[in-house]
């Protein structure tokens, strides 16, 4: 009976002291593994991302060779530098809203707190 392989070490898991070192699978193995396990929905969208990818591509190629020739106001500059700041701004606000909620106790879970029917009604 072959011993079990642990799959991220290459190495078999039964008597792994009285075997020699096996040479560990290198990326490229890693990766051939993975494209053979997957199944018709993965490829499907795999194809589909590629599409969109060589379509970005050949857009922005177009895009930057049909604008050749034509100059840029300063107010357009302004209004790229003004653009690229407000966005930053606007990144590191919310980034560090999210760190103050999480270590201020505001991302716990929600927990059911149920009232006691003996304690008195604290309003007069």
């Amino acid at each position: 009976m072959k011993p079990h392989t642990n799959f991220y070490e290459s190495v078999p898991e039964a008597g792994k002291e009285l075997t020699a070192p096996v040479k560990r699978a290198t990326t490229m193995d890693s990766i051939i593994i993975s494209l053979r396990s997957m199944g018709g929905g993965s490829w499907v969208i795999v194809a589909t991302l590629l599409i969109l990818l060589v379509g970005a591509a050949v857009l922005s190629y177009l895009g930057w060779t049909s604008a050749a020739g034509t100059d840029v106001p300063a107010s357009g500059y302004v209004a790229l530098v003004l653009g690229v700041i407000v966005s930053l701004a606007v990144g590191f606000g919310l980034m560090g809203l999210v760190f103050y909620s999480s270590r201020a106790g505001y991302d716990e879970p929600a927990r059911l707190v149920k009232e006691d029917d003996a304690s008195p009604d604290p309003r007069p």
